[in-house]
């Protein structure tokens, strides 16, 4: 939780999670194990338990959350929530966010159920525990079920460590590279139940399982690769603590430990959604609000405890089985089709429809988006925009993705078309490689394919390289972690920018303009001035909280500062080998700033790239390559 809301000092808060898997691991191999050694264990009544512990809170935070949200969230913002809601109530949230956030990304926190990832991963491992200790209990017996985890375990966090450095979001998200922080906790359990550990050693043992637990959350931080083999601290400093399995230890059994221990999942069901309030609000970093969001994620967790967790066990407990499984199922069906129904039904006018256009900016994007852009591979899907007779070909990254409708808008006639070679994350520039954020796309592979291909088209085709060009050599603009390291590098991967690599950088920029320009004519794009803020978001939630609507921008001292080796570098191709430059300046920053918004509508769709309605401020710029 204090991770959650940035508290100082927890920049290691998320190996909380960690240690959740290890004691959840320890407590269901105790009640699978013991129930099939007294051969009394039933598969149906672990799961019906498990569900009535998790279902009856899960699901009053999601209506708690679906319901006020259809008076309150912009249509965009609404019907994420209600797909995630249901992704929840499937327990597949990890799979969906998987695929759409990073969990260490700064939207993170504006995605209200993302915490439910966890509890995702969870129930998947509840659905498989049991079945395997059954079939290789029936199979091999104690010891062989026992040997069989251990390996199944071994080989997670083999599949942990790899997968950490080559696919980062699976390892984080997915069960087989967490299930082995599980089945650790297992084991701890099956090796501890019959040998206790002599007081002075378990003494030992909590002590330093807690300095291994407060050195990962002081000393880790989001940067990392995450779980891989850094997991190995707070994972062994958990098993540990378990081992040791002081009952009376004054860390663990003082009454607030065990009070917090007791409300422990109604504080994590609700604490994140007042995370994300926060950042709607705009008061993410207000020291006042941040301990307010504390305050009231315990007082909501007491709350939850005592009105919906215990209650519910209580009287459901009273019940048949056949009853507890009705009743559990006609609410879960009930909250489903609330959250189906939300994520599909539209109303107009649900909201401030002043509020709803300016949010609707953020998905003003390019239409053809989803076919045009290329996400993996070599080569590009080779999309032309407009008629048939190619007279440009536009290359670059999202940034070019962003202005090809404005560079199709310039052109004189119907019948002309503009090439689209837009490919993720890969600026223009020869030899350069992106830092492994997504496996599938190979930027050096596509800059190799494109100068084979561009030489088959007509000398008199113009190219336009379109790209964010300094994000790749000085990182992101304001994201905190990311500031400052390189999203590309050459030869091995860049943590720190440094004057070779700038300078290397800019080289093969110029040397890459000025190899195309020796066969045709090449115009390359001054930056994009980037916003501080998400400006479709910024505004209309501004607006939702009844606040001042913000002036977004920044000044031209600002970009040129961020932007100055880049403009070096492309005034050096001009001077060198006659490479045309493009400048959005003059279109988009008058009186000495870059305004995000123009006559009360945003021109971006976040907080870098143009929307349709920005990029169509570009037209005239982008007329002069046809005149």
């Amino acid at each position: 939780m204090f991770y959650h809301f940035d508290v100082p000092g927890f920049a290691g808060g998320f190996v909380g999670v960690d240690m959740f898997f290890v004691i959840s691991g320890f407590l269901m191999t105790a009640i699978i194990i013991n129930g099939l050694e007294q051969n009394r264990f039933s598969l149906w009544e672990f799961y019906l338990a498990r569900a009535r512990r998790i279902l009856p809170a899960l699901m009053m935070l999601l209506a708690c959350l679906v319901i006020p949200g259809w008076f309150w969230l912009p249509t965009a913002d609404y019907h994420t929530l209600a797909a995630h809601a249901a992704a929840a109530l499937l327990f597949i949230s990890n799979l969906i966010f998987w695929r759409q956030t990073s969990y260490f990304e700064a939207d993170a926190h504006e995605t209200w159920l993302l915490h439910t990832w966890s509890l995702s991963v969870e129930w998947q491992f509840y659905i498989l525990l049991p079945i395997g200790c059954i079939v290789l209990w029936r199979w091999w017996g104690y010891r062989g079920a026992q040997v069989c985890l251990l390996a199944i375990g071994l080989a997670s966090l083999l599949v942990s460590i790899y997968a950490s450095s080559r696919w980062p979001g699976a390892a984080f998200y997915l069960l087989p590279a967490r299930i082995w922080e599980m089945l650790a906790g297992g084991m701890i359990w099956w090796i501890t139940r019959k040998r206790p550990m002599i007081r002075p050693w378990a003494r030992l043992a909590e002590g330093l399982g807690f300095i291994l637990i407060i050195l990962a959350i002081v000393m880790f931080d989001a940067t990392l690769r995450w779980p891989g083999y850094l997991a190995l601290v707070p994972v062994a400093g958990t098993m540990l603590v378990l081992a040791a399995h002081r009952s009376h230890s004054w860390l663990t059994a003082n009454p607030l430990t065990r009070h917090l221990g007791a409300s422990s999942y109604s504080v994590y069901l609700w604490h994140w959604p007042l995370v994300v309030l926060l950042t709607y609000s705009g008061q993410q970093d207000n020291p006042l609000w941040i301990a307010a969001g504390i305050v009231f994620s315990l007082l909501l967790g007491e709350l939850s405890l005592r009105w919906i967790e215990i209650p519910t066990r209580r009287e459901l407990g009273k019940l048949t089985f056949n009853r507890q499984q009705c009743v559990l199922g006609s609410a879960l069906l009930l909250t489903g089709l609330m959250a189906v129904g939300a994520r599909f039904l539209h109303v107009d006018e649900r909201i401030d429809p002043a509020i709803e256009r300016i949010a609707r900016e953020s998905e003003n994007v390019n239409p053809r988006q989803d076919a045009c852009f290329t996400l993996s591979g070599i080569a590009s899907t080779s999309c032309v925009f407009g008629g048939e007779t190619i007279k440009a070909i536009v290359i670059g990254d999202s940034h070019a993705d962003a202005m090809i409708t404005s560079v199709q808008q310039a052109l004189k006639h119907p019948n002309e078309g503009v090439l689209d070679w837009s490919y993720v994350s890969c600026p223009t520039i020869d030899d350069l490689h992106r830092n492994p954020d997504n496996k599938d796309a190979d930027c050096y592979g596509f800059n190799k394919w494109a100068a084979q291909e561009i030489a088959k088209y007509d000398r008199h085709i113009p190219l336009i390289i379109i790209n964010r060009t300094s994000a790749y050599a000085f990182g992101e603009h304001n994201i905190k972690d990311k500031m400052h390291i390189p999203l590309a590098y050459f030869d091995q991967p860049q943590r720190t920018i440094t004057p070779d690599f700038i300078k290397h950088y800019s080289a093969q920029l110029v040397k890459t303009a000025c190899t195309y320009a020796q066969a045709r004519t090449v115009y390359i794009t001054r930056p994009v001035p980037e916003m501080m803020y998400n400006v479709p978001k910024t505004l209309s939630r501004a607006m939702m909280f009844g606040q001042p609507v913000p002036q977004i921008f920044i000044s031209l001292e600002a970009y040129h500062q961020r932007n100055a080796a880049v403009w070096a570098a492309q005034d050096q191709a001009a001077r060198q080998c006659g490479v045309k430059i493009l400048d959005p300046l003059p279109y988009l920053c008058h009186n000495g700033r870059c305004s995000g918004s123009k006559a009360g509508l945003p021109i971006y769709r976040d907080d870098d790239h143009l929307s349709e309605y920005g990029n169509k401020l570009l037209v005239p710029m982008f007329r002069t390559v046809f005149q």
